[in-house]
């Protein structure tokens, strides 16, 4: 299995080295070869095994031949031991036809544990097997920084600094990043929104000489290994569901493309998917170039959601590079416009494939907070405002085909949401009882590339 840059300017890599490098030198994002297709009696002998042995079937072709089957069953194992449910991504159903896939019982409460601990485990093996040490720098809205920082903390070979935004995520957010006391991992708040980090983040790595000064390696969702953990859930939720012989749609609250994009991959492979449905907040980007087919971003509003203010979603890029027929020239183009005018026109084309890929929608605050208030009434169960989201736009889309939307936080990450919404403070779990007394630790930084590169240079343990 081999994997070529977006843009058609990098060297083809291997799983190993596609996982190691994130974003491509020539500024892409790696995408596989050709896709690997699963046939109708390989996806119904998946029925009814753990999830750990559905995530060995369906990521090893993603793999090659870069990890034993054996050393990744281990590998698997590990990542997910720390999770608190046994079916790890459980189905509960909220009414006729219409499921919430449970994507936050891991360690940090949110979806993102399934890739970053998997990840963690194989960037782990990697840099054992080499002797390399790496420094990952990465950007997150709330979710990523915590899962990195859970998934890394202290590690031998890796040092650890997450970008997050400072006053726009919420205080379990903040604090899950900022009060573990390993050394090796740094939580750095910086001047601006989501967008503001994911752009210092890439400016860091295309400047080429203070890449491979510090050995910079990523673990935001433009990590194709990040991509490849999370098709494994969408395989067992739609195998739960009658999968191959039933097909199933997926909404997902979506911000920065990778978890639909995931979905995606995971249809291309042969799992029945009917319908992919975009769900977005107040911050609808996503929505809108769907509607209109113009890619504009506009300032970011911040809201009850903070996981989904995003106004560049990276992962775009992966199913533009699609759309476009996989011209890396005319790819790159477009994204140079995007940096230069701040948006794009889809051509006639390109907008016609993606409305046959994707449905989409958004939820303003009032609907996100009815939502929560709804479902809570109607099934006594809490959810997060993200979720809430994915399910206001999946209930305009109900009908024979099973809908699953996807439950992407725990609502404990969200309590002042979710008590407005309700009435009720969800505490959070045993293993996060304490997490107000633990003291923090947090560097302010302002938003600018030679500041936050003389805190790495200054803080990575060489």
């Amino acid at each position: 299995m081999r994997y070529i840059s977006t843009r058609g300017q990098a060297p083809a890599l291997d799983f190993t080295q596609a996982m190691m490098t994130g974003l491509a030198r020539d500024g892409g994002l790696y995408v596989p070869e050709t896709v690997p297709q699963m046939r109708g009696g390989e996806i119904a002998a998946l029925a009814g095994l753990p999830y750990e042995q559905v995530c060995l079937q369906v990521i090893r072709p993603f793999v090659g031949g870069d990890f034993t089957d054996g050393d990744l069953s281990r590998l698997i194992g590990a990542a997910y031991a720390g999770f608190d449910h046994v079916a790890r991504a459980p189905l509960v159903q909220l009414a006729p036809n219409h499921f919430l896939l449970e994507l936050f019982h891991g360690r940090t409460l949110a979806f993102k544990d399934f890739a970053m601990s998997l990840l963690g485990q194989l960037m782990q093996a990697a840099l054992e097997r080499s002797g390399r040490r790496i420094t990952i720098v990465g950007a997150t809205s709330g979710d990523t920084g915590s899962a990195a920082i859970d998934a890394f903390r202290g590690l031998a070979n890796v040092d650890v600094f997450i970008l997050f935004p400072h006053g726009r995520v919420s205080e379990v957010q903040r604090r899950q990043m900022t009060t573990p006391a390993e050394d090796n991992v740094h939580a750095l708040a910086v001047d601006g929104d989501f967008d503001t980090c994911q752009a210092r983040l890439k400016d860091m790595f295309n400047d080429h000489a203070f890449r491979d000064e510090v050995g910079l390696a990523g673990v935001n969702s433009i990590n194709w290994a990040r991509i490849v953990a999370q098709i494994v859930y969408y395989f067992t939720a739609a195998v739960s569901l009658g999968a191959p012989h039933r097909r199933v749609s997926f909404t997902v609250p979506t911000g920065n493309f990778g978890d639909i994009f995931a979905g995606h991959i995971a249809r291309a492979m042969g799992l029945p998917v009917d319908r992919l449905v975009i769900a977005t907040n107040q911050n609808d980007i996503l929505h809108r170039v769907l509607s209109h087919g113009e890619y504009a971003t506009r300032a970011v509003a911040p809201s009850i959601s903070p996981s989904m203010d995003i106004q560049v979603s990276s992962n775009f890029e992966r199913i533009l590079f699609e759309a476009m027929g996989r011209d890396s020239a005319a790819l790159a183009q477009r994204m140079e416009g995007l940096v230069q005018g701040r948006g794009f026109v889809l051509d006639p084309g390109e907008l016609d494939f993606l409305r046959t890929k994707f449905a989409s929608g958004s939820a303003s605050e009032a609907e996100t907070i009815a939502a929560i208030a709804a479902v809570h009434a109607e099934t006594g169960q809490l959810v997060c405002p993200h979720t809430a989201v994915g399910i206001h736009v999946a209930r305009q889309r109900l009908g024979h085909v099973p809908m699953v939307t996807l439950a992407t936080a725990h609502p404990a990450k969200f309590p002042d949401a979710v008590e407005r919404a309700t009435g009720i403070r969800p505490p959070l779990p045993p293993h996060m009882a304490d997490l107000y007394e633990r003291p923090e630790r947090v560097t302010r930084v302002a938003n600018d590339l030679a500041a936050l590169q003389a805190i790495v240079r200054e803080q990575r343990r060489a």
